[in-house]
C-alpha cells in the first residue's frame, strides 16, 4: 500500500508557471512507474504525465509537451510536476498515481490548479 499526497496547486494567471510535489509513504517510490491527471469540471480525467521507476522515461500529453515536465526524486519519494505557460484550459484537479504494472493503483486526493485569463 501506498499513500499518496500532492500539494503545490494554487490560483495563477494565464503564462505562469506551478511546481505540483507528489510525496509518497508506505513503500519505497522507486518501485513504482509515476504518473500526472488531470480532471476539468465537466469533463473526464484525461493523461498529463508519466514518468518511469528511475527516471529515465517520461511521457506527455500532447496538450503539456513542451509546457510540463515531469521528474522524480526517488530519495525524497516525490514526484514532481512542473507547468510553466500555463493556460485556462490547463485548470483542473491534478492528481498523481502510481503502478507497480499495468494500471494505476494508487490515487492521491487531487490539488486544484485554476489558471485565470
Amino acid at each position: 500500500q501506498v499513500q499518496l499526497v500532492e500539494s503545490g496547486g494554487g490560483l495563477v494567471q494565464a503564462g505562469d508557471s506551478l511546481r505540483l510535489s507528489c510525496a509518497a509513504s508506505g513503500r519505497t517510490l522507486s518501485n513504482y512507474y509515476m504518473g500526472w491527471f488531470r480532471q476539468g469540471s465537466g469533463k473526464e480525467r484525461e493523461f498529463v504525465a508519466a514518468i518511469s521507476w528511475g527516471g529515465a522515461n517520461t511521457y506527455y500529453a500532447d496538450s503539456v509537451k513542451g509546457r510540463f515536465t515531469i521528474s522524480r526524486d526517488n530519495a525524497k519519494n516525490t514526484v514532481y510536476l512542473q507547468m510553466n505557460s500555463l493556460k485556462p484550459e490547463d485548470t483542473a484537479v491534478y492528481y498523481c498515481a502510481a503502478k507497480r504494472v499495468q494500471t494505476y493503483d494508487y490515487w492521491g486526493q487531487g490539488t486544484q490548479v485554476t489558471v485565470s485569463s
